[in-house]
């Protein structure tokens, strides 16, 4: 599901009289999910509610019904609780157990790879809930990390049974849709739609695998790659996914448990354990064996394989059981019990925790005859007084055991959410004393009760102490300044403030030193949530100088605008230019780019023109004039008077000065 915001209708609203609509929480496929105040039990809830535009298809209404009656029929601690269910103006909607945290799916991005004692540990309860399902008649096929929640406690409960069928039902399709998330789909809803146990048996195996290696087994571009390649590929063993620093230690994935997950999430059912009751057998004692330090059994790794459990390990040897005359052993009595599998909540041992037995009566002696009968009927009456006597002691005894055990306790009423002044009037109504604490909280208000210890409907000693823990409002913290603070400091500084250095990057700066933070990512004051990051801009100094031209501008002023940007300025030796006047600028080395601050430039500046004397060309013939005049650096430009071929003089005249590489004019006559 994907998380949303309050903008919605139904928010503020009061749903069939009774539920307040607080806020979204979440939206999926069939149906969104609201927090909720219970009026009547002043209670905070989860409130299911169909889509609008689903109300009107029967199909999908039964299936919202289906998903309220197969969830209200399981009572475990790992199965989120369904309080109610109606219909408000014509939208069927379901009240559920308000679950304050996160999903599995959310732990895994953060952990996972796991170690398999972390893996297994959060499995077992997700399996046990499953297992409690197949009992009750009852497959989930939606099972996903995102369809576990994991409390702000840490207790572990599997939600939206919005798939769940009856064992018996084979179709697995709705409008010719695949039900199910396409990850965790067994290979057998792909090919023919037919779903039993095993389906949960398979998607809690992707899920181990998922858990142990950090990745999906089966992934493709598009859903329908995904699912062919569930139809037509085997699973392969974690441990050759798993991070490689782990192998040959006790973090690594023992061959056993490798067989555990290729066994669960195998291709074909009946390679399967039969149902999540035989998978959760499995997890704990791969756990069981982890915890003690086990990585290699052969005899573990082939049981892992088994599809069923195996009734003689079931069974105890035979127990002798004393006559109630405290003679001689009258019968044998079986204890039949699987000490690793819950014990059903409706069961009378199941509140003691003790273990569901069979007590079979076999081999009963025949009554004696002949001459000891009497004496046998004399210890029979005086056995019966006996047996009254220990029947009536043993009343006392449970009557007392059970004020030891249930009798003296009570359960935690509901405080979530209340303020003070109304969690001491229930406390007082309760005969309980109230303590107090503070937390933060995202979404309870400031002032508002959050949680209790013990919790809400944990048992509580008749006349104890609860402390409840109230709201501060969410946890804000303000980021600290960290200009002109080394990127240690900067760093210890947003520790200290709960917060988190990011990323470092070099930027360009005028003022504050290399190496020193110029800024963080978040202005300094604002109220964030702990742990934010904060990413620092540390200098790398000043900007570069870019190089701009100067060519044929004064000197002076390519002097003056270098310097005031920090550059060193050099001039090189005059060189003489035609077109660029004395004093102005011929060229800079480097001409183009960029310097840093306190690097040299140098400029050559122009002379000007290279000046020339006319030499003397009087009364030489036109071509030896010419001649002298080109030798001298000068271009020619001959002016012939009345045929002549005799040099009389130029322009500008003989002595006078002119630019090397200008046009002198010879006069000829």
């Amino acid at each position: 599901m994907t998380t949303m915001s309050n903008s919605d209708p139904l928010v503020g609203h009061l749903l069939d009289g009774r539920y307040e609509i607080l806020r979204k929480l979440a939206r999926g496929g069939m149906a969104t999910v609201y927090l909720a105040t219970d009026r009547r039990l002043t209670r905070t809830v989860a409130v299911k509610v169909m889509h609008d535009n689903l109300g009107s298809d029967q199909d999908f209404v039964s299936r919202f019904d289906r998903e309220a009656r197969a969830a209200a029929r399981l009572s475990h601690p790992n199965v989120v609780s369904v309080f109610d269910q109606g219909t408000d103006n014509g939208r069927p909607y379901m009240v559920m157990e308000y679950v304050e945290g996160s999903t599995l799916r959310n732990l895994i991005s953060r952990e996972a790879p796991m170690e398999p004692q972390r893996a297994l540990d959060l499995l077992v309860p997700v399996t046990a809930a499953v297992a409690a399902a197949h009992e009750a008649g009852i497959i989930h096929r939606d099972l996903k990390p995102e369809n576990v929640l994991i409390s702000t406690r840490g207790q572990i409960k599997v939600a939206d049974f919005g798939l769940a069928r009856a064992v018996t039902a084979h179709t697995a399709t709705a409008n010719g849709m695949l039900i199910g998330t396409v990850s965790y789909i067994a290979p057998e809803l792909v090919t023919h739609g037919h779903a039993d146990t095993r389906c949960d048996v398979y998607a809690l195996g992707v899920l181990l695998f998922e858990m142990l290696t950090g990745r999906k087994p089966h992934t493709g571009d598009t859903p329908i790659q995904v699912a062919y390649s569930h139809v037509h590929n085997e699973i392969t063993a974690p441990s050759a996914s798993a991070p490689a620093q782990w192998r040959d230690t006790r973090s690594g994935v023992p061959a056993f448990l490798d067989a555990l997950v290729m066994s669960a999430a195998a291709r074909q059912p009946d390679n399967r354990p039969a149902d999540a009751k035989v998978l959760l057998e499995h997890l704990r004692q791969a756990r069981d064996a982890i915890g003690h330090g086990v990585m290699d059994d052969p005899l573990l790794t082939a049981r892992m394989r088994e599809t069923s459990l195996d009734p003689s390990s079931q069974v105890t040897e035979h127990v002798p059981a004393l006559s109630a005359a405290g003679g001689e052993v009258q019968r044998t009595a079986t204890l039949r019990f699987t000490p690793s599998t819950p014990i059903s909540p409706n069961h009378p041992g199941a509140a003691d925790g003790m273990p569901y037995y069979d007590d079979v009566p076999q081999n009963l002696p025949s009554p004696a005859a002949g001459p000891l009968q009497q004496r046998r009927a004399r210890k029979r009456r005086s056995g019966g007084i006996s047996l009254l006597v220990l029947l009536l002691v043993t009343a006392v005894l449970g009557v007392g055991a059970w004020y030891l055990v249930a009798g003296q306790f009570t359960t935690t009423p509901d405080f979530t959410n209340l303020s003070q002044t109304e969690a001491a009037k229930l406390a007082t109504k309760n005969g309980l004393t109230l303590t107090w604490g503070e937390d933060f909280s995202e979404t309870v208000p400031s002032g508002q009760i959050i949680r209790t210890d013990p919790a809400n409907g944990d048992r509580v000693l008749r006349g104890g102490t609860v402390t409840a823990f109230l709201s501060k409002g969410p946890e804000r913290y303000p980021v600290p300044s960290l200009v002109g603070r080394s990127p240690e400091q900067a760093t210890q500084a947003l520790e200290a403030a709960n917060l988190k250095a990011g990323k470092q990057i070099e930027v360009y700066s005028e003022s504050i030193a290399i190496g020193t933070v110029v800024s963080g990512s978040i202005e300094p004051g604002k109220m964030v949530k702990p742990g934010t990051v904060v990413n620092l801009n540390v200098s790398k100094g000043p900007p570069p100088v870019k190089i701009t031209s100067f060519r044929n501008k004064p000197f002076t002023e390519a002097e003056a605008y270098f310097k005031n940007a920090g550059l060193v300025v050099q001039r090189a030796e005059d060189k003489f230019h035609d077109k660029i006047v004395a004093g102005n600028v011929i060229s800079s080395d480097p001409k183009s780019g960029s310097l840093a601050r306190g690097e040299t430039i140098t400029f050559t500046v122009s002379k000007g023109p290279e000046m020339i004397v006319i030499p003397g060309v009087r009364g030489l013939d036109g071509d030896a004039a010419k001649k002298k005049l080109e030798e001298a650096g000068f271009k020619v430009k001959v002016e012939k008077n009345f045929f002549g071929d005799t040099a009389w003089g130029t322009n500008p005249g003989e002595g006078q000065q002119a630019p090397k590489g200008s046009t002198v004019t010879l006069i000829l006559v």
